[in-house]
């Protein structure tokens, strides 16, 4: 990709590589460097092992929620034990509890940093603070040993590396619309997640051969392998997340006439929230933001969940539920780069509705199959993992599209709020279909649910090139 020509920017674009506003239709067709882009797509990659290493497969299924946490004379009981077994639960509501504080955290603090960000013209202090305290609060669980006393730390630090992980998100989705273009943003939002899919992947396979080769002799007493990969993938955010600090230019130089105080700033996004949905041009933002909201519920559930259903539906033990894990997050990683193209030829609205039907399909053949045995759930259960993330990215892309410029960090932190004000539906549908017939595989109906009636409420949101 040939270099932007600084002759024809604004002299303090020349100088600092941002502009005064921009939005992605004032951003011209200009393609950025090929380094800025692949810098920004390395902070997904940097960071996903958080998530599909930390939260999903192995810190939190395997240690944080296990016998490690319970006292030893429970510990020592059966599996079955019905006292073991309540106990178990309990850890599972405290996570639970832990991860719905930082849900409401999120809600109230993302999209008024991610104004105040706006406003400053400061998009990437905000993303450094977020991705060095998730780095902190991965650190962190080192200090997390196999102690009940311990437990509550532990879900401490992971249900604020979830707040911090989500601040950073913002400005990094941000940042998107400072190198992409009408042309070929969806190739870039489907990039940075395929980037972060794969990050997963390299990691989870480090795992695996650690795991194989008895991690070297040393010990695995005290809960150590366990606290060795927190700070491994804390040394992994560090090391790739440097690129987009240092290659990738702020989105704008700021809106000083937006500049209030933190608390003045909730007055202000009341008012420009009402703001969005009575202007015709930002109306779609609104809408999107409201209906992406239920189906990206349904997204995340797919990935809470999964895990769950494979240990405890299918019996998928260690080993095959990382090795699951290592080829959900390969065929994601794939397929988001892919339909990154499709998202650019097609709009990603045809993606997301595409992606929806797939995962709507393949969700109720788990289901109604579930008999069949384990051969089940790695055929349905990769398609799901293959849809999932062309929706995200597309998702991303849709909004990007339909922000007004220069309140890029505003709406990108609305996205992740009203994510959260409808983070209750799946967890909530899956735990009431369980609650109503004692089988966890009902669980799955309760996440097709989710995705149908986000289908459903996308249907009538007006394309970004309609709008």
């Amino acid at each position: 990709m040939s270099e932007p020509d600084e002759r024809d920017e604004p002299a303090a674009t020349a100088r600092t590589g941002a502009v005064g506003v921009i939005g992605l239709d004032l951003r011209g067709d200009e393609p950025a460097p090929r380094k800025q882009v692949y810098s920004w797509a390395l902070w997904d990659w940097a960071t996903q092992p958080f998530n599909s290493v930390i939260l999903t497969f192995i810190f939190t299924a395997l240690y944080l929620v296990s016998g490690s946490f319970l006292p030893s004379d429970v510990a020592a009981l059966d599996k079955n034990d019905p006292t073991r077994v309540a106990a178990i639960a309990d850890l599972s509501s405290g996570l639970g509890l832990g991860t719905t504080i930082a849900a409401f955290a999120i809600l109230l603090l993302a999209p008024v940093l991610g104004q105040q960000a706006d406003a400053a013209g400061r998009q990437k202090l905000w993303l450094g603070i977020g991705t060095g305290a998730l780095i902190l609060s991965m650190l962190g669980l080192w200090f997390v040993t196999p102690a009940p006393s311990m437990f509550w730390v532990g879900v401490a630090l992971i249900s604020a590396g979830t707040v911090f992980s989500e601040i950073a998100a913002v400005n990094s989705n941000a940042m998107l619309i400072g190198i992409a273009t009408p042309k070929n943003i969806g190739r870039i939002s489907g990039l940075g997640w395929g980037f972060g899919y794969l990050g997963g992947i390299i990691a989870l396979v480090i795992v695996v051969l650690l795991d194989a080769f008895d991690w070297f002799g040393m010990s695995t007493d005290n809960g150590l392998p366990f606290r060795l990969i927190a700070v491994g993938c804390a040394v992994w955010a560090i090391v790739f997340s440097i690129p987009i600090f240092l290659n990738v230019p702020e989105p704008s130089l700021g809106r000083p006439e937006r500049k209030v105080s933190f608390f003045a700033s909730y007055a202000l996004l009341v008012k420009d929230v009402v703001g969005l949905y009575r202007a015709p041009e930002t109306r779609p933002a609104f809408w999107f933001l409201l209906s992406s909201a239920v189906f990206r519920d349904g997204l995340a559930g797919v990935f809470t969940f999964g895990a769950v259903i494979a240990s405890t539906v299918f019996h998928f033990e260690f080993q095959e539920l990382v090795i699951f894990g290592i080829a959900a997050n390969l065929i994601a990683g794939v397929s988001t780069i892919i339909a990154g193209r499709f998202d650019d030829s097609f709009g990603p609205k045809r993606i997301i509705l595409f992606s929806l039907v797939g995962m709507i399909v393949a969700g109720l053949a788990v289901f109604f199959l579930t008999d069949a045995g384990p051969m089940v759930f790695w055929i349905g259960g990769l398609i799901l993992c293959a849809f999932v993330g062309p929706a995200q990215a597309a998702a991303r892309s849709f909004l990007a599209r339909v922000t007004p410029a220069g309140r890029e960090g505003e709406i990108f932190g609305l996205y992740a709020t009203t994510g959260r004000a409808a983070s209750w539906m799946a967890s909530g549908a899956w735990t009431l279909l369980i609650v109503l017939t004692a089988q966890t595989a009902f669980g799955i109906l309760g996440i097709v649910v989710v995705l149908l009636l986000g289908f459903a409420l996308l249907l009538p949101v007006k394309a970004p090139r309609e709008a």
